[in-house]
């Protein structure tokens, strides 16, 4: 073999085995540092707050957070509570997110002295992570009675009976009763066995009211961490393995991981705002007023622009609220019998049956004793006090103002004094409060004559001399032949 050739051969040897081990050296370091992992390890956790009672305010805003938390990559959202429970309706919906979110959520009662009850402790049940701070509980998850009937006594649900009785059996009016507790009790039953979590405990906090400490909670496996703050909560978690929706598995890395605190924007705080019964009941009487203002007095434009905005808003509000319709057509009905107590002379028959109807229907107004909603009474004594003043004054002002003398009008013109302008046979001409009119005397009168008005036909009006005793021209003189 030619020695060039040879030498040629071994360098191309060398090269090869140099640029394997080139690939050997980089392809063991990204092995040993795979960029999913890095991924994994910096990805934020976002923290949702959930303070007061669940409406469709706050969840609205929690499932908007958790769809920014999925599109951020987000590895945990941390729903931070403080809730005495809410609507069933929207405690739905955020369970609903949560059973279907891709993101791993955990729940955690803080700080020390908040609570998860009623709605609270089904949200905690149905995530991933169920964390408690100490000094906080949880529990009494008992559905409220729905109705004007107000919320049920606890001896009379079905399950609270005692055990000493185990034939007795809830009467026949307490069926809806005996469904929702059934409901309520399956529904946190299936939440529990989802979440590996202590489902005979959560039946009794449903069936019995009954709440637990957060070291209590931990014991009776109905939560899987205590941490004092949300850092400690972080590190706590970290190397958890979770498996979200579609059985997709993730592994936590939250010791170092960056938090995003989210807080509700403009939208949520207004929601918040309107969708308080109270606020709603407001809005709607507002508008109905204003309304009826513009249309009894056409051209002022304002009013009718305000009432069609509150109307609007208070109707957005009641649609998101579990209204009652009959106690919305009372308060219909109580605000119609009150503005026609302005027009109609019926001496405050409907003025007292519209307050009546008002009182009623704000009390019915809202189909439920959950706690943060409703019309509270003293608002609507307030309520039913300022319309019984508003609609009573105006009609004591209308019926003074039916007993002043007239003040404009062609009635003003009997009796008003004016002067001719011409000489007056039949028919001329004269002046009356600074107006030319044509006048029609009995007798006639030279230019220059004091005139008095005694009559109107049309556009004419009947005059006598200013001297001469003043009498209808229509009418013969009460005196004459006497």
């Amino acid at each position: 073999m030619n020695p060039a050739t040879a030498l040629l051969r071994a360098f191309r040897l060398l090269s090869s085995l140099a640029l394997a081990c080139c690939a050997l050296a980089f392809g063991g370091s990204g092995a040993a540092a795979p960029p999913a992992a890095t991924a994994t390890a910096t990805a934020p956790v976002y923290v949702i707050p959930l303070k007061g009672a669940v409406s469709p305010a706050s969840a609205s805003f929690i499932l908007r957070g958790m769809t920014r938390a999925r599109e951020a990559g987000a590895q945990l959202v941390v729903l931070e509570m403080d809730t005495p429970g809410g609507l069933d309706a929207s405690m739905r919906d955020i369970i609903q997110a949560i059973l279907a979110s891709p993101v791993p959520v955990a729940s955690y009662v803080s700080p020390g002295g908040a609570r998860a009850a009623s709605a609270g402790t089904y949200i905690l049940y149905a995530s991933h992570i169920a964390a408690m701070a100490p000094g906080t509980n949880l529990g009494a998850a008992t559905p409220v009675q729905v109705g004007i009937g107000g919320p049920q006594k606890p001896e009379s649900l079905p399950g609270a009976s005692p055990a000493s009785a185990p034939g007795s059996a809830p009467a026949a009016g307490d069926t809806m009763a005996r469904k929702q507790m059934h409901d309520a009790s399956a529904y946190i039953r299936g939440l529990a066995q989802l979440r590996g979590r202590n489902a005979e405990w959560a039946e009794r906090a449903v069936r019995e009211s009954v709440s637990l400490s957060a070291d209590e909670a931990l014991a009776q496996r109905v939560i899987d961490v205590v941490a004092a703050d949300l850092p400690g909560l972080l590190r706590q978690l970290d190397g958890r393995k979770l498996t979200t929706a579609g059985g997709k598995a993730s592994t936590l890395h939250t010791r170092d991981a960056p938090s995003v605190t989210l807080e509700p924007d403009w939208r949520n705080r207004f929601l918040a705002v309107i969708t308080e019964p109270s606020v709603a009941l407001l809005l709607l009487m507002i508008g109905i007023y204003a309304l009826i203002f513009e249309f009894s007095t056409p051209g002022m434009v304002v009013p009718g622009i305000v009432g069609a905005i509150c109307l609007l808003l208070a109707l957005f509000a009641l649609h998101m609220l579990p209204v009652n319709y009959a106690g919305l057509a009372l308060v219909a009905l109580g605000i119609g019998c009150m503005v026609a107590e302005l027009f109609l002379p019926t001496f405050g028959a409907l003025g007292i049956g519209g307050i009546i109807a008002f009182a009623f229907g704000a009390v019915m107004l809202i189909d439920t004793d959950v706690p943060g909603f409703g019309v509270p009474l003293p608002m609507v004594a307030a309520m039913s006090a300022l319309s019984a003043v508003f609609v009573f004054g105006m009609s004591a002002m209308l019926v003074r103002s039916r007993k002043r003398p007239v003040v404009s009008g062609a009635d003003t013109l009997l009796g008003a004094r004016g002067e001719l302008v011409d000489d007056l046979r039949e028919e001329g001409w004269a002046t009356v409060r600074g107006e030319t009119w044509r006048v029609r005397s009995a007798t006639p009168l030279a230019r220059g004559t004091p005139v008095l008005v005694t009559g109107r036909n049309g556009l004419v009006l009947e005059v006598i001399a200013a001297g001469s005793a003043p009498r209808p021209s229509s009418q013969p003189s009460p005196n004459k032949g006497a």
